[in-house]
This record gives structure tokens, C-alpha cells and sequence, in this order.
């Protein structure tokens, strides 16, 4: 499991997760100010430098992978402003969004993801 900070990048956090969750093929987790990525096979590793390397061609598509470092240190990959800006764009209000641990089912209530985490233990 890989954890990508993402404190200097909030406002794209979300458009983040899902482009690098999709080049690496992982289970993605949204957190505060990170998320972390799964294998679908606990056997499987993700590679670090395919991540690394996702993170940068998204920057570089906005515009701003000039501005922005990527550095990786065991599981934990941080992505710092180099200038000390961060980016800044307009948040859309979006609902609150849920998912599972275990299989990355997404809702936006929690009385259905408390439901569906029922089935995994079942």
C-alpha cells in the first residue's frame, strides 16, 4: 500500500487520485489530505516509480509540474511546492464520499457502506 500526500495539492486531490489510480490499476482511498493506493491481489506490489511518474505527467497536463516536486521516501510519496504556492482552483461543493476498505466500493451515504462492509464479513 502506497500513501500519497497531497497537503500542497488539495484543491486537486480527488482528479488526482482517480488519474494515477487508473495508470497503476490500484484501489484507491481518499483521506484528509492524502490517499493511499491498494493492489487488488495482496501478493501484487505496486511500483513506486509508475506512481511517481503518473503524479508527473497529471501536473505536467495542468500546467504546473514545474512547480511541484515528487518525492518518495519508503510507502510515502509527498508531492511539495517548490516555490511554496499551492495550487488554488475553484471547489465544486461535492458530496461527502465513502469507500470500502476492502474492495473499493464507493457511496456518497454512510448507511450504505456500513451495509455493504456487512458482506465482507459474512
Amino acid at each position: 500500500m502506497l500513501t500519497v500526500d497531497c497537503k500542497d495539492v488539495l484543491s486537486i486531490q480527488s482528479e488526482l487520485l482517480v488519474y494515477v489510480s487508473d495508470q497503476v490499476a490500484a484501489i484507491p482511498t481518499l483521506k484528509n489530505h492524502q490517499f493511499t493506493l491498494s493492489t487488488l491481489d495482496d501478493d501484487e506490489i505496486i511500483d513506486i516509480n509508475i506512481v511517481i511518474t503518473s503524479i508527473k505527467e497529471f501536473l505536467d497536463s495542468i500546467g504546473e509540474g514545474r512547480n511541484f516536486a515528487v518525492i518518495s521516501n519508503s510507502d510515502l510519496i509527498s508531492i511539495k511546492s517548490v516555490s511554496g504556492k499551492t495550487i488554488e482552483r475553484e471547489t465544486v461543493s461535492r458530496p461527502e464520499m465513502f469507500s470500502c476498505t476492502h474492495c473499493g466500493f464507493v457511496t456518497q451515504y454512510k448507511v450504505e457502506l456500513d451495509v455493504h462492509m456487512r458482506i465482507h464479513y459474512l
